[in-house]
């Protein structure tokens, strides 16, 4: 249910255009200061993983791990995506509250 929720939300923020998908764009989203919360997929390479919670770290923003790829893209109506940006801070809140329950601990920052 909850990752319904989550992958749902994410879904929702791409078609209000809240959301920024892929490594450049992702990446644009931390250093321009318009990301509220980075996913990274669950099975994204170790690099891809060590550049957004060293970028994240740095732009003090919240990063958490969290599905694969392929359900990342699909939630968002694309191919497979390692990172997605919520833009909008009300969206990013609630998916931080459904994340937070999910992974309890063992993710975000």
């Amino acid at each position: 249910m909850e990752q319904n929720k989550i992958l749902s939300l994410l879904g929702l923020a791409a078609r209000g255009r809240n959301l920024a998908s892929g490594e450049f764009q992702t990446v644009n989203a931390v250093r321009n200061g318009t990301a509220r919360l980075v996913i990274i997929a669950e099975d994204a390479s170790a690099n891809t993983r060590k550049l957004f919670t060293d970028k994240c770290g740095f732009y003090d923003v919240p990063v958490y791990v969290y599905g694969t790829k392929e359900e990342l893209g699909h939630s968002i109506g694309k191919d497979i995506r390692s990172s997605v940006a919520i833009l909008n801070a009300g969206l990013a809140e609630s998916i931080m509250k459904y994340l937070k329950t999910e992974t309890a601990g063992n993710g975000g920052r």
